[in-house]
């Protein structure tokens, strides 16, 4: 299991959320409070952001070791500023190499994602059954050897197919396409994803069966005003809300929020 984090709101330094809450995505990295297998997060971590002034295609950081153990990132993290940023610490799954193609947040475009989760014995279950699914320029697309690169594909697949979706709604048919594999093969997974397009956040909390890994979300609170927070686990002491088992949750770039059942 990783830990993820999601922001959109006015343009901060990535320091504040990365590193100065009291329970951080650092601290998560080596001391998670809420993980459902794994003890630490130490394979590796990744950021992406989005320009604070204008639109282009996002940027990222990735590194394979432990984000407790990156002498760059502080820096990195005080200097780099955005009002829309997805990060993840990563606890590699059993036979998953710890690879820089490996680390999230994977990008496409104007769209970055990250993956809380896993497909159960994925190289022998859903590995082919989802490259038949994907388009030959996704499946060429694909870099590592993750069932989170794979859930991603299936995302960035569907947007290319059916270039009229949102993105809500691309996640929506991809958790049901995972679902309907997961069926046909006897096959148990979960994905609790976060996926933007720098304007938007679109989150899911879903598994095949219990229990389904946490995630919360957080609006306009005092130390982040004109925002809404994202995460595996609560990073502060706050009002946060969890999330709705098997379900899925849109921020729209007024920071209004809808949730729908999946």
């Amino acid at each position: 299991m990783c830990r993820l984090l999601g922001y959109l709101g006015v343009p901060i330094p990535l320091d504040r959320l990365i590193y100065k809450p009291e329970h951080s995505l650092i601290v998560q990295s080596y001391q998670p409070r809420e993980m459902t297998s794994g003890v630490v997060n130490a394979d590796g971590f990744g950021m992406g952001w989005y320009h604070a002034q204008r639109q282009t295609e996002p940027f990222t950081y990735k590194n394979t070791q432990p984000a407790w153990n990156d002498t760059n990132l502080p820096h990195l993290s005080r200097y780099i500023e955005s009002g829309c940023v997805l990060a993840n610490v990563r606890s590699a799954t059993a036979g998953q190499s710890v690879d820089l193609v490996n680390c999230q947040p994977f990008q496409h475009r104007l769209i970055l994602g990250v993956h809380n989760g896993f497909i159960e014995n994925f190289r022998r279950s859903l590995y082919r059954p989802i490259r038949e699914r994907l388009s030959d320029a996704v499946y060429q697309s694909i870099q590592g050897s993750t069932d989170s690169e794979h859930l991603f594909a299936l995302l960035v697949n569907q947007l290319e197919t059916t270039p009229h979706a949102s993105l809500t709604e691309a996640l929506q048919q991809t958790i049901g396409v995972l679902a309907e594999l997961g069926m046909e093969h006897q096959t148990h997974f979960s994905a609790n994803v976060i996926v933007s397009d720098g304007r938007q956040l679109v989150a899911s909390r879903f598994a095949s069966r219990d229990p389904v890994p946490t995630l919360y979300w957080l609006r306009d609170d005092g130390l982040f005003p004109n925002a809404v927070l994202i995460a595996s686990e609560p990073l502060f002491e706050a009002d946060w809300n969890p999330f709705g088992d098997r379900s899925l949750l849109t921020v729209h770039s007024d920071l209004t929020i809808e949730t729908v059942s999946l």
